[in-house]
């Protein structure tokens, strides 16, 4: 074994140790040791055993553990703390910025155990409220994160969205340059909507293939030609990129390969044939089909559908009234009441606001107590008089407890115009009892949305398993509203499930999850997903005007 690996191993050790709060010397030993092998200049693996402890630096109890991974790969000290400590911390502890103290922080007293969770909760503006964390620590450690969470390749949809579109433009600027009347497009995943993108795929349609092959050699990116007229590059944040270029006549046939699952492009054209068209448009209408746009195009049914001249009319952003499950400085919010409901009303141009801050079981959000849930009642009853007719609806979002009850009285719930039910904690959970738990709440007469359904955190955290045809059942046989939780990060429930539960009767709607202002603007990438699970503003809560979601809230109330 080589020095480096020893020196990680006890470094890890240190880091252990002290985040189980263990003798400082015994950790500043340790530590000292580790940066002492890292720079030896000789392989400590080739010297005797019985001459270990005489290295500068190392004693008799730092050799014995040095002697023990030598011999067994391993230490037991080290297998005894990570046997205490979940793999999420143990993983954190290797990223810069981050150490030990504010991890046992994040861990003991936020109660996060992966980088998911920490990467939510920054978000969330959560950390703040932790000690000897700040706004601009938390804003540190949301990059990192996001530096590490693109290193795989695997990007949200949202964070790769400004990178695909400084790359659309780059391309743009230099075709002007060397072919003015190029047609270019984005197709694949992005041109989908898909909630994760693993390759920004870009479709040239040229007269001149050969002399634009020419020219890209000079372009700022450094494509490379891994086959005929196909390119690849990365971007500097390790987005990964694929350019097309295709002759001008061929350009809609390929973008519209390029573009949709491989399933469905079969599909189309064994109806539609292989020949040259002038649009997309053009192909579903030789194939005898409804157009079908691209977020669609995930053979998924919408082929039948499309046959049928049955696809639905999709909502849009347009189609949104008013915003749901939204949290105020009251709770872990950033901005003040007040605040959020005038940015709804005078940026946003919407009709309502529907606050819902945490309940108070969720103590590391400043979850509300039945005392200042009368005092925001009161402020949100002065506001209203103030705003009207712009409306703020009295929401709370109430943890779903382990037994599936929510965490308030039959007294305190009948107080809210309607009520969030989700889950936050005790998230390791059988299959049976996550559904059992959900429709338990689902069954309170005061549930009005079900949350988040899975907890999921998109490339971090798989979410809970539940059975999704129980749990929609449920919800169409209480006449639960689902919602899509429009955060970039969460995006449940999961698109592949909206059009089951639109075909129940369930409503969706589009919930941003806002804890700060710009927070409401994810809820064009709950639009997005809506779209791909087939959702019209009919079916979606918030489309209602304020006239009509006022009149479902009171018709819901037991």
């Amino acid at each position: 074994m080589e020095n480096k690996p020893i020196a990680r191993t006890l470094r890890l050790l240190s880091q252990l140790m002290e985040l189980h709060n263990e003798n400082p010397f015994k950790i500043k030993s340790v530590a000292n040791a580790a940066f002492k092998i890292d720079k030896l200049p000789f392989a400590i693996a080739s010297k005797p055993i019985t001459e270990i402890d005489k290295i500068d630096g190392i004693g008799k109890s730092i050799a014995s553990k040095v002697v023990e991974l030598l011999e067994t790969g391993t230490m037991s000290e080290l297998e005894t703390l990570l046997s205490q400590t979940p793999p999420g911390i143990v993983e954190m502890l290797a990223i810069k910025g981050i150490g030990p103290k504010k991890i046992a922080t994040i861990w003991n007293d936020l109660h996060i155990e992966s980088i998911g969770e920490l990467y939510y909760a920054c978000n969330e503006n959560r950390l703040i409220e932790a000690k000897g964390f700040g706004l601009k620590t938390q804003e540190e450690i949301k990059k990192v994160l996001e530096f590490k969470m693109a290193a795989d390749g695997k990007f949200l949809f949202a964070k790769a969205e400004p990178l695909v579109n400084e790359i659309h433009e780059k391309i743009s600027i230099w075709l002007t340059q060397v072919e003015h009347d190029a047609l270019f497009a984005v197709a694949g995943e992005y041109r989908r909507l898909c909630e994760i993108i693993e390759e920004a795929v870009f479709v040239i349609g040229t007269e001149n293939p050969e002399v634009l092959v020419t020219q890209l050699i000079n372009f700022e990116l450094g494509f490379v030609e891994t086959s005929s007229n196909i390119f690849a590059a990365e971007t500097e944040s390790g987005l990964n990129i694929k350019l097309f270029i295709v002759p001008r006549s061929n350009f809609y046939l390929d973008y519209f390969r390029l573009t949709g699952n491989e399933n469905h492009v079969n599909q189309v054209l064994a109806l539609a044939g292989n020949q040259i068209f002038k649009t997309e448009e053009e192909i579903y209408e030789k194939a005898g089909l409804d157009f079908v746009v691209p977020e669609l195009r995930e053979d998924f049914g919408e082929i039948e559908l499309a046959k049928d001249h049955q696809l639905p009319i999709l909502i849009n952003d347009n189609n949104l009234k008013g915003s749901l499950h939204n949290h105020s400085d009251w709770s872990d919010g950033v901005h003040s009441l007040e605040e959020m409901a005038l940015y709804c009303r005078d940026v946003l141009k919407l009709e309502y606001l529907g606050i819902c801050d945490h309940s108070k079981s969720a103590f590391y959000a400043k979850g509300l107590n039945e005392q200042r849930v009368f005092a925001q009642h009161q402020q949100i009853d002065e506001l209203n008089a103030k705003f009207a007719p712009f409306k703020i609806f009295k929401g709370i979002e109430s943890d779903i407890l382990y037994d599936g009850s929510l965490d308030y009285s039959e007294d305190v719930l009948k107080t809210f115009d309607f009520v969030v039910a989700s889950v936050h904690s005790q998230l390791k959970m059988t299959e049976e009892k996550a559904t059992e738990r959900l429709i338990k709440a689902i069954e309170n007469p005061y549930t009005t949305i079900l949350g988040h359904p899975t907890g999921r955190l998109l490339l971090s955290r798989k979410g809970y398993d539940i059975d999704y045809k129980k749990v929609i059942d449920a919800c169409a046989a209480n006449g639960v509203v689902i919602e899509i939780n429009a955060n970039p990060l969460r995006l449940d429930l999961d698109w592949r499930w909206h059009r089951y539960a639109l075909e129940k009767g369930v409503l969706l709607s589009v919930n941003p999850d806002a804890h700060r202002k710009e927070g409401f603007l994810d809820m064009r990438y709950g639009v997005m997903v809506g779209r791909k699970g087939g959702l019209t503003a009919e079916k979606c809560l918030n489309a209602f005007s304020l006239n009509q979601i006022s009149d479902f809230f009171a018709n819901k109330k037991p």
